[in-house]
C-alpha cells in the first residue's frame, strides 16, 4: 500500500496546484476586466495629427492660399484669393476652395474664417480690419 498512498499523494500535490493556478488565473482575469472598466470611462484621445499642426502639402492649392495669407499679413476674400491663385471667379471654383479651406477652419486649424467668404490665418487672431463684401466688390458694380 505504500506505493498506492505515494501515488495517491503526488495526484492530491497537482491537484492542490492546479487548484491555485486556476485561482490565479481567475484573478488574473478579474484584474484585466477591472483596468478594461477602467479604460472605457477614459475619455478618447485626438490622434497626435489633429492636436499638433499639420504642415499643409507643399505646392498645393490650400498651402499657397496659406502662403498667400501669410504675405498679405490679413483675412483675404475669396476672389482675391482666387485671382492670386490664377483660377477663374466662378461658382465651381469658389465653392470647391471655401470648401477645402472651410474644413480647416472648421476643425480649428491653419485657417480661420473673420466673416463670410474671407480667409485668414489662426496667427492673424481677431483683426478688426478684415475686409467686408462691400470692400470686394469692383468699382463699377451695379452701374
Amino acid at each position: 500500500m505504500g506505493v498506492r498512498e505515494g501515488l495517491q499523494r503526488l495526484i492530491d500535490k497537482k491537484e492542490a496546484e492546479i487548484e491555485r493556478l486556476e485561482q490565479e488565473i481567475r484573478d488574473a482575469r478579474v484584474y484585466v476586466q477591472a483596468i478594461q472598466d477602467s479604460f472605457k470611462l477614459l475619455p478618447k484621445e485626438q490622434p497626435l495629427d489633429s492636436i499638433t499642426p499639420r504642415e499643409l502639402r507643399p505646392g498645393s492649392i490650400v498651402s499657397q492660399v496659406q502662403k498667400f495669407l501669410e504675405q498679405s499679413g490679413k483675412p483675404q476674400h475669396i476672389s482675391a484669393i482666387l485671382t492670386f491663385l490664377g483660377k477663374t471667379q466662378d461658382k465651381k471654383n469658389r465653392v470647391s476652395l471655401s470648401g477645402s479651406l472651410g474644413g480647416y477652419v472648421k476643425d480649428g486649424r491653419i485657417f480661420t474664417r473673420p466673416a463670410p467668404n474671407t480667409f485668414g490665418l489662426i496667427e492673424f487672431g481677431d483683426q478688426e480690419d478684415s475686409p467686408s463684401a462691400l470692400d470686394q466688390l469692383p468699382v463699377n458694380f451695379g452701374q
